[in-house]
This record gives C-alpha cells, sequence and structure tokens, in this order.
C-alpha cells in the first residue's frame, strides 16, 4: 500500500489560516490534495490536522482525515518527521501494510503529478530510504555575503573572491514540496539530508516557499505565469486539468 501523508496544522502564524486560504481559487492545501489524486499513486491521501475547519476543508477536496492530530505533535517546534511517523502508525493498525510513503507539503502548489511519479520510480529503482525535490541556488553560495560590524560587509569564503562562477560547485536546496520514504525510513526517522537519500531536482520556475505575505504574492504571480505557459492543455501536469477545475 502507498499512501501520502499531508501535514497541516492550524497554528500558522506569519501567515494565518495559511493552509485553508485562497491560493488562485482554490484552497492552498487543495493543489496539494489534488495532486496526489491526480497522480493515481495513492491507496489513501491522509491529512494530519489539529484543526476542525482544515478537517473539512481537506475532506471537501478528496482526502481523508481519519483522526485529529495530538496536541504534542501540534506545536510550532514538532517537525514533519514525527507527524508523518504519527501517521503511519495510524495506518498501519488501521488500514494495513504500508511500502511507501510520501509526505507532502500543504503549501506546494507548484507540485506536479508527474514529479510525485518519478520520485516514486527513483526510490523503487534504488536502495535508498528516500526521496525528495531540492532545486540549485540562483548564484554561488560559496561567494555569499554576511553584514559585519559597523554594517560593513565580509565574504563567508573569501578564498572565492576570484574564482569564476562556472567554476565553482552547484549547490541546491530543499523545494519543500514531498518527501518519498520506504515505511522504515518514515518510522525510524531516518534523516533526509543524508546518503540514504536521492535528490529530484526540479527548475527553480517551479519553487517558491510560502512563509510570509511577500512569499505568497510572489508565488501567485508564479503561479498564474506557470499555469498559462509551461505546460500543453491536456497534460497531467497542467493546473487547469486537474480534477476539480
Amino acid at each position: 500500500m502507498k499512501i501520502a501523508v499531508i501535514p497541516a496544522r492550524g497554528g500558522s502564524k506569519r501567515i494565518p489560516r495559511k493552509n485553508i486560504k485562497n491560493f488562485c481559487g482554490k484552497p492552498m492545501i487543495a493543489w496539494s490534495i489534488e495532486a496526489a489524486k491526480t497522480s493515481g499513486l495513492f491507496d489513501h491521501i491522509i491529512v494530519s490536522t489539529d484543526d476542525a475547519e482544515i478537517a473539512e476543508v481537506a475532506r471537501q477536496w478528496g482526502a481523508e482525515v481519519p483522526f485529529t492530530r495530538p496536541a504534542e505533535l501540534s506545536d510550532d517546534y514538532v517537525g514533519t518527521g514525527a507527524v508523518a511517523k504519527h501517521a503511519v502508525e495510524w495506518a498501519i493498525s488501521n488500514l494495513g501494510e504500508v511500502e511507501y510513503v510520501c509526505t507532502i507539503y500543504a503549501t506546494a502548489p507548484f507540485i506536479r503529478p508527474s514529479d510525485l511519479t518519478k520520485g516514486l520510480a527513483l526510490l523503487r529503482e534504488s536502495d535508498a530510504q528516500n526521496v525528495f525535490t531540492v532545486t540549485s541556488f540562483p548564484f554561488p553560495i560559496q561567494r555569499a555575503i554576511k553584514i559585519v560590524e559597523k554594517g560593513r560587509v565580509a565574504m563567508f569564503q573569501p578564498e572565492h573572491f576570484l574564482t569564476r562562477s562556472q567554476d565553482l560547485e552547484p549547490a541546491y536546496h530543499d523545494a519543500g514540496q514531498f518527501y518519498w520514504a520506504r515505511t522504515d525510513a518514515v518510522l525510524n526517522q531516518v534523516p533526509a539530508f543524508s546518503d540514504s537519500a536521492i535528490p529530484l531536482i526540479l527548475p527553480r520556475s517551479q519553487v517558491q516557499d510560502i512563509d510570509t505575505l511577500e512569499d505568497w504574492q510572489r508565488a501567485e504571480l508564479m503561479f498564474e505565469a506557470w499555469r498559462a505557459f509551461d505546460y500543453p492543455v491536456g497534460s497531467i501536469d497542467n493546473p487547469h486539468n486537474i480534477i476539480g477545475e
């Protein structure tokens, strides 16, 4: 059995009610739910939340909310891994054996069903424990600067002051969309940022953190351009064609 787990607690502070706030015509969480549904990969799509309103919205868009997340897993300091582990333990006890788990962020409107499929294929074809999405930094991190005393600047790695950008090793960061894992990796909390994981590289045009109102506004502009121009009509990835449009 393959399950999707979408963590969506109700206590977002920087963007209140972020998980169900309207994003380009739908509650934010609906984009993640519908991408999971459109992929056709999952036996169950489970939203883990402590919030009754989020639970109702999730059900309206086709997800299951079979339990209320415990309070001890709903504060600002609990990681996604612990939430996924709780959901997997519930699924094993109530639904049966689970082989693969995909933790999908509730704030991932750029997620593509085909990328979910690619991620699972990477995991199945390897001996890795995790597959997760990454994207490249737009500027060489070796040439980053910091603000020091008296408002001046200094390089983190001054030895690269004269190194050409094209000669520096590319760097990547977590794209914050989804994390495929074998069930044992979730139960044993195997970290994704390790040699147990394989990255699925996404273009930067498909990645945007959404933590502040400025992020949100930028994401909406990016999303409208993305769904209008990046995918042909009829493509499984075109958001116009996702269930419910």
